[in-house]
């Protein structure tokens, strides 16, 4: 009896762990969807007009003035533009669930390139998606080399 008893304990130990082994893939299959809806949410908020940069904070300084005046436009097929009547740059951005710095399953980065100028070079970079929402976008980013921290902010015109 003693032995049955214990046999049947294993049993059940043993479907124990093999379900909660289980609810692994679950949750990255989930994660998976999870980062899927949020990279369609951001692109299509980012898509849906012209928008300013309110905040940038680089490393040690804040250089939102940098970009005072300048519309930037997140276009189709990845194209960025950033005008201000004036002067007009081009760049390329995206929103990714992954890059070269973290492999995290639940990483969603809004990701920026200006080759030129200077300033504007300043914003390429994968960026963290802070927070997002029709008229808001909020990025950071940990610098893996010096260790420091830069903050993004658009806001919808």
């Amino acid at each position: 009896m003693k032995t049955s008893f214990k046999f049947g304990l294993l049993i059940m130990l043993s479907f124990s762990l093999m379900s909660s082994m289980c609810s692994d893939d679950d949750d990255d299959n989930s994660q998976s969807n999870n980062n899927a809806q949020t990279i369609q949410a951001v692109t299509t908020e980012a898509q849906s007009g012209d928008w300013i940069i309110t905040y940038f904070y680089d490393t040690d300084q804040e250089e939102t003035n940098n970009f005072t005046g300048y519309t930037f436009t997140f276009g189709a097929n990845n194209q960025l533009t950033a005008t201000n009547g004036t002067n007009t740059y081009t760049g390329s951005w995206s929103v990714t669930d992954s890059n070269s710095n973290d492999d995290s399953p639940s990483d969603v980065d809004f990701n920026i390139n200006f080759s030129s100028p200077p300033n504007f070079e300043d914003l390429s970079d994968d960026w963290d998606i802070v927070t997002h929402s029709s008229t808001k976008i909020e990025l950071i980013d940990v610098s893996g080399g010096n260790g420091g921290t830069d903050y993004l902010t658009f806001e919808k015109q």
